[in-house]
């Protein structure tokens, strides 16, 4: 038997992605749909009113990876929370805790789909957002690294949520009440260098700020923060990440009972 089963972690894979594609309408279109409003309502509606720009960069094109962002947080965490969440409720999950399907092959499984899946959103993402602004990418290989890195951290984090959450409730509450207030006040609509102290300070406690200016400069090359300081986050957040589905696993936290 290999190390690595890699037929299990294909079917894992495949199923959860085709789980995406029967509910489409609900994991995809509504959130372009939700990020188009936001395109029109802060690119070209407040945008045009704004000379300037933010930091000299068209405020529309501005806020492009900041609803990128947004997106990719409460996707990947969502998606990825609900795909282990269901086989919990349903009691599934003893016939896979009880195959021949190690960690590995679970998280590929899991969260390769759930990370799959947000880089779909965001490709469709990107192409719509190219209907209403004119924005350009200045390092494309490392916009892409970055945002799969994000998809990937936050789609382990969702899988830990998942396992955390006794109902349905617990599922929504982190994407909804941490996560996305965390991220409209992280930078996505403004430079945190246009907020006066305290909030400035205020706002650099905030982690999301790191990974909107990472992914901004990827887009622009400038950030409010240096793009090593972003990346390093990020890793640490993966790392942890990781650490804890281990110690899950080894250990059968509310995967057993």
């Amino acid at each position: 038997m290999s190390l690595f089963n890699a037929r299990s972690a294909w079917t894992i894979y495949k199923r959860e992605l085709l789980r995406a594609f029967r509910t489409a309408l609900q994991s995809i279109l509504a959130p372009v749909l939700t990020t188009t409003l936001y395109f029109v309502v802060f690119g070209a509606a407040i945008g045009g009113q704004m000379q300037g720009g933010m930091g000299g960069v068209n405020y529309g094109a501005f806020i492009v990876p900041g609803l990128l962002l947004l997106t990719l947080l409460g996707e990947s965490t969502s998606n990825a929370s609900f795909g282990i969440y269901m086989p919990r409720f349903t009691g599934a999950i003893y016939e896979l805790l009880s195959a021949p399907v190690g960690v590995a092959e679970t998280l590929v499984g899991f969260v390769g789909a759930a990370a799959t899946k947000s880089l779909i959103l965001a490709t469709i993402i990107l192409v719509t957002a190219s209907f209403f602004v004119d924005y350009s990418i200045a390092h494309p290989v490392y916009a892409f690294g970055y945002i799969l890195l994000v998809s990937a951290s936050f789609s382990l984090f969702g899988f830990i949520l998942g396992i955390w959450a006794d109902n349905f409730e617990k599922l929504s509450i982190v994407p909804m009440l941490i996560l996305m207030p965390l991220t409209f006040l992280g930078g996505t609509f403004y430079s945190i260098q246009v907020l006066p102290e305290p909030w400035r300070s205020v706002a650099m406690a905030n982690p999301v700020v790191y990974l909107v200016n990472g992914l901004r400069w990827t887009f622009y090359g400038r950030s409010d923060f240096p793009i090593v300081l972003s990346l390093g986050l990020t890793l640490l957040f993966l790392a942890i990440c990781v650490a804890l589905i281990a110690w899950i696993f080894k250990t059968g936290w509310r995967l057993r009972t």
